[in-house]
């Protein structure tokens, strides 16, 4: 099978990723969602960006992947990322990108989180299923097995991860979930003010939890 056969059988419809307004304000501007070792290319982003993560120096070797989500997001990453920002006049989103992107030249593929010592790497097909595995290792002594109602579009460990070489361009982005109105229509003006193709805002505040 090949990837794209994968994300068929299983029902992947869509790659997720979240960042704040001030984030999605950049992407829209650059066009692309950039890896975090990228950020620092462009002056104007350097002035609007924000980290979802304070601190990331265990997986410093992959700070030029894009970190995406299989259909659902990184809810523990979320809440913490929720926690450094909690005192920031901010407001979430969550970009979903079209399921083709992972099958693009260089995609890893991540069973846990990438700064777990049971994490395992790999690209292809192989490294696709091995995101659905039956059992998933994070470090020793702390393994996850499958549940039998999981959904078979959603990965063994919520943490698992496709790791995107350099950055995914916006035009494999085909909407963004906002949790309320206010949001909507404050994306909706950066969409228009940075004359960004038109992309569907949707509001799905589940989506964040």
């Amino acid at each position: 099978m090949t990837i794209s056969d994968i994300v068929k059988a299983r029902g992947v419809s869509e790659i997720l990723h979240f960042t704040t307004n001030k984030g999605i304000l950049g992407i829209l501007d650059a066009q692309s969602l950039k890896a975090r070792a990228r950020l620092h290319e462009d002056e104007r982003l350097e002035y609007i960006f924000k980290l979802n993560a304070e601190n990331r120096d265990r997986d410093s070797a992959w700070h030029d992947y894009v970190n995406l989500s299989l259909s659902r997001i990184n809810s523990n990453f979320f809440s913490a990322s929720g926690n450094w920002h909690k005192h920031e006049d901010l407001w979430w989103c969550v970009l979903s990108f079209l399921p083709e992107i992972l099958d693009h030249p260089g995609v890893y593929f991540t069973t846990t989180n990438n700064m777990y010592s049971g994490v395992r790497r790999s690209t292809g097909e192989a490294g696709m299923e091995s995101l659905f595995a039956t059992t998933i290792t994070k470090w020793t002594g702390n393994t996850i097995s499958r549940r039998q109602d999981l959904p078979s579009h959603f990965t063994t460990c919520i943490q698992a991860e496709a790791l995107y070489p350099g950055a995914v361009s916006t035009k494999y982005l085909q909407r963004i979930y906002v949790t309320n109105e206010s949001a909507a229509d404050e994306l909706a003006g950066q969409i228009s003010m940075l004359r960004h193709p038109e992309v569907p805002i949707i509001i799905r505040p589940e989506i964040f939890s």
